[in-house]
């Protein structure tokens, strides 16, 4: 176990993984998270910077939480992020379904499946061989 400061608040904490953020910053994150996935759903048509505003979290911790696939916005919504690998418009994840697809597909061909083994002849074992010398 390590011990660390909280980026949060500064306090030193059991670090055990994961987010720098000790037990108390954690708790309050997450009561933020439900703030903001509760404004979204009664604002459908409020922008990131609205949402930031009104529940007092950064657009960055917005746009993490939606790059997790926490958050989503609705398809009527004009907000969206960039696909990380195209820079199409998605509502919720890092990537949009056609690189998924695509990606998928990619890392499928990744694998080489195993050559069956060739059968050995029966008459192959029974020639006779010399040795030179």
């Amino acid at each position: 176990m390590e011990v660390k400061n909280c980026r949060g608040c500064g306090r030193l904490f059991n670090y055990m993984g994961g987010a720098r953020l000790c037990p108390a910053c954690k708790d309050e994150l997450e009561k933020k998270f439900q703030q903001v996935k509760k404004y979204i759903y009664d604002n459908k048509d409020a922008s990131i910077s609205q949402v930031s505003e009104e529940n007092e979290v950064s657009i960055q911790q917005i746009k993490q939480w939606v790059r997790e696939e926490r958050l989503a916005f609705g398809d009527e919504s004009l907000v969206g992020l960039e696909c990380e690998s195209c820079g199409a418009l998605i509502k919720t994840g890092r990537f949009c379904e056609e690189c998924k697809k695509k990606m998928a597909h990619d890392f499928g061909n990744l694998y080489h499946k195993p050559e069956p083994e060739k059968k050995k002849d029966p008459r192959e074992r029974a020639r006779m061989r010399f040795l030179d010398q």
